[in-house]
């Protein structure tokens, strides 16, 4: 029986890469059912992603190692019927949350949801239905941070996480775990461009008469909001706009940006590029 498989690769850019590629995937009697690239003149890099359909993915993981050798290939394959495992970390802030299992509900998200961390009880979250996914209370003080960190660790180890979401979890991470988590762990940024730092951000654009709010989804690295960048979304506000609405908007593009951050990562969409990313939609 035929089986739907996504192929995502990156490597140095030079001439025969596609045809290599598509020429295994031929022989091996796979259907391409769509297929990206990009070349980087930058880097001097090569992105490919390409879903197809094939008899024996065995077979054809065993040919393409081969091939990958040969191309110095940075590559994943993996079923499309497999639902990546990801864990979702929050703070008190649950819209994001409450936005991602609802997306994942309806089937518009296709992701296995391991559990859920946050540094709060349970009834610190509005949410009432997590849907089945598993809650874990880690709380966290300057003390036992090194504790809680090495407990979320575990975790991620122990239920097979791929992708780590903070979901306004509002702890910054150990350079420790950040490093482990390198292209693995999306962060939501209430901010187009980090212009307004600390607490109550909405607050102070109102106060700076800002014309245009966003949020920025962006890898998780030691350099606090300032990793590689997924997805980014705006929207313009006029005067009358007060701080109160401001936050509502904001919420809304927060929740809005992340949720197509975790969808392009959970459909092996995005690729890293040196302190950029690349994103097929």
């Amino acid at each position: 029986m035929s089986s739907s498989q996504i192929l995502a690769l990156s490597c140095p850019d030079r001439p025969g890469i596609v045809a290599a590629v598509t020429g295994l995937l031929q022989s091996a009697g796979g259907n391409i059912t769509e297929a990206q690239q990009y070349n980087d003149p930058q880097s001097d890099m090569f992105f490919m992603r390409v879903a197809f359909d094939i008899d024996d993915p065995l077979a054809f993981r065993g040919a393409f190692d081969t091939l990958s050798k040969s191309f110095n290939m940075d590559w994943r394959l993996r079923d499309a019927s497999r639902a990546k495992r990801v864990l979702i970390l929050v703070s008190k802030f649950d819209h994001c949350l409450v936005d991602l299992l609802y997306r994942t509900r309806l089937g518009e998200l296709d992701m296995d949801i391991v559990g859920i961390v946050s540094n709060h009880p349970r009834d610190a979250l509005r949410i009432s239905n997590l849907h089945g996914a598993p809650f874990y209370h880690l709380p966290i003080t300057k003390s036992t941070k090194a504790d809680q960190e090495a407990r979320i660790d575990a975790l991620i180890e122990e239920t097979d996480t791929e992708i780590v979401v903070l979901a306004r979890y509002m702890q910054i991470l150990s350079d420790d775990l950040t490093h482990r988590l390198i292209g693995r762990c999306v962060n939501i940024h209430h901010s187009f461009l980090p212009g307004f730092k600390g607490a109550r951000p909405y607050h102070q654009a109102h106060r700076r008469g800002v014309k245009m709010i966003g949020a920025t989804a962006h890898f998780v690295t030691p350099d606090l909001d300032e990793g590689p960048i997924i997805v980014q979304g705006v929207e313009p506000i006029t005067h009358a706009d007060t701080a109160a609405r401001l936050v509502a908007k904001g919420r809304s593009i927060e929740q809005r940006v992340l949720s197509r951050a975790v969808k392009a990562l959970i459909e092996d969409r995005v690729f890293l590029n040196g302190a950029r990313t690349v994103v097929f939609d």
